[in-house]
């Protein structure tokens, strides 16, 4: 079969994402010994790659794994174990050449086999059971030679690609859960549960070698002693600090990056709770709902409103209009609370992650919010593992305020989990309509039609009030005057090997 070459920079030019990094005085030559970050969330789902779910988790791993492409700051999908492929015509076929000489952490070169046993995991060959849905369109895998694997599709998939920025592993490993090793800048060093994670770079890293030695990962899970950590020196950096924090830390050793969370923050809805499975209650809430009052509360009024499942990034995919679905209107949502059954209102709890303080805002605003049209809802604050096992993967709630993002970087990812039979649908959405356009969507190659259905995706969201979409949150990252080199992502990655210290 004859094969085309493609270009393997591939330029995600859709996409609107205002990126930037940040630019200091000269950078120090020479690796800095140590310095401290502060994060939000343990990592209690885990450390195997390919089972992680939270976002928190990704952008760290994000340091130590790497697939055979990956993203760069500009949404860019870029060479990384794999130097170069090439696609048959039909879009059927992949053949991956692999990077000479590449090390595993533990010393060992990865090898044609390494990525065999990786996408067979991936795709579920290992296990039976598909860890990745995309992946599950991976008809097989062979190595062609040592430094060749080809990857055969069951049929044409545009997002096949994106997919490939997935963690390669050594075939030996395993229990990826307790024996962390990948090919990344960083390498994982340790993990104490609530208190921290050590990373340490990697000398024989292939690419450019990361110029910070020591990482310390520090758990500050209170969101009030942030700005005390960063003031006293017991962390140097900190991400996704809010506006009031950025005013307390004026005058400081700080200075403020700002960019966007890149994601899709809403009041999410567990549509199998009664009253939220009837859509004239959810479409209710929405009414209810100013996102501009939320903003205002929450970042300063910083946050791009959004009426549905997208962020602006995905610029050709992301629908303004769709914001006017509902203009706040309390009497709309008086009537339809009426139509319903619901006229004297009813009582809803909102769980939250009490360590983003963020979403706990949010869901003051809200309350308050409810209020207004005879709706009594109340906050529930749990830890975040909590949130992640009760919350997420059992759907034992009945409302919750959190962001999605899409790892990787395609309308899939943030569009697959409303599917109803999804398993990662944790607002347990179900709409034969949404499930045909879902479906149109995934098979075809073509971008004009694609696109065209997952805006129907997008439209059905809305109509039906899956959920009540809010923003896409500012991010304002705190970082030492020390240091410099931090760079803002279109996806959840924190680029630690980016950073280094300032010269005098």
């Amino acid at each position: 079969m004859k094969k085309a070459r493609v270009m393997f920079a591939v330029l995600l030019a859709t996409m609107t994402v205002a990126l930037g990094a940040c630019t200091g005085d000269k950078a120090a030559e020479t690796p800095a010994s140590h310095i401290t970050i502060g994060i939000p969330q343990d990592l209690d789902d885990g450390l195997d790659p390919h089972k992680v779910n939270a976002a928190g988790t990704r952008e760290i791993l994000f340091n130590v794994y790497e697939g055979l492409l990956k993203y760069n700051e500009n949404g860019e999908l870029i060479p990384a174990l794999a130097e170069k492929y090439e696609a048959d015509a039909d879009g059927l076929t992949y053949t991956f050449s692999l990077r000479q000489g590449v090390k595993f952490h533990d010393g060992s070169t990865v090898t044609a086999d390494d990525v065999v046993y990786s996408l067979n995991r991936l795709a579920g060959k290992e296990t039976g059971e598909p860890l990745e849905g995309a992946l599950a369109n991976i008809a097989s895998v062979e190595k062609t030679d040592d430094k060749t694997v080809t990857v055969k599709l069951t049929e044409p998939d545009a997002d096949f690609l994106s997919y490939m920025t997935d963690a390669i592993i050594p075939a030996s490993n395993a229990d990826p859960e307790t024996s962390v090793i990948g090919t990344g800048p960083y390498k994982f060093v340790s993990h104490t549960p609530q208190e921290s994670v050590e990373l340490e770079s990697f000398d024989d890293y292939w690419g450019e070698k990361a110029h910070i030695k020591n990482i310390t990962l520090k758990i500050i899970s209170n969101a009030d002693s942030i700005v005390m950590e960063l003031k006293g020196g017991s962390a140097d950096m900190f991400c996704r600090i809010t506006d009031t924090q950025v005013k307390e830390l004026e005058g400081s050793d700080f200075n403020i990056e700002k960019g966007t969370m890149n994601l899709v923050q809403a009041l999410y809805l567990n549509n199998k709770y009664e009253p939220f499975s009837d859509p004239k209650v959810r479409q209710a809430i929405c009414y209810a709902i100013d996102p501009q009052e939320i903003m205002d509360y929450v970042s300063g009024g910083d946050g791009t409103e959004i009426g549905s499942a997208m962020f602006p990034a995905f610029g050709k995919y992301y629908d303004e209009s769709l914001n006017d679905t509902y203009n706040t209107d309390i009497e709309k949502a008086k009537s339809l609370l009426k139509e319903a059954g619901y006229e004297n209102g009813f009582e809803f709890s909102i769980t939250v992650p009490s360590n983003y303080q963020p979403h706990v805002a949010t869901a003051e605003v809200i309350v308050e919010e409810m209020k207004k049209i005879g709706v009594t809802a109340k906050i529930n604050l749990v830890e975040w593992d909590t949130w992640l096992s009760e919350t997420y993967s059992e759907r034992n709630y009945e409302a919750t305020v959190i962001g999605v993002d899409a790892s990787p970087l395609t309308a899939r990812a943030l569009l697959d989990r409303y599917k109803s039979d999804a398993h990662n649908n944790f607002v347990n959405f179900s709409s034969p309509e949404y499930d045909a356009a879902l479906t149109a969507a995934l098979s075809t190659t073509d971008d004009a039609a694609q696109t065209a259905s997952y805006k129907q995706c997008l439209e059905i969201l809305s109509k039906e009030a899956a959920s009540a979409y809010i923003q896409d949150l500012p991010c304002y990252v705190a970082i030492n005057k020390k240091i410099t080199g931090y760079k803002f992502y279109p996806l959840y990655a924190q680029d630690f090997a980016s950073l280094s210290l300032v010269t005098e």
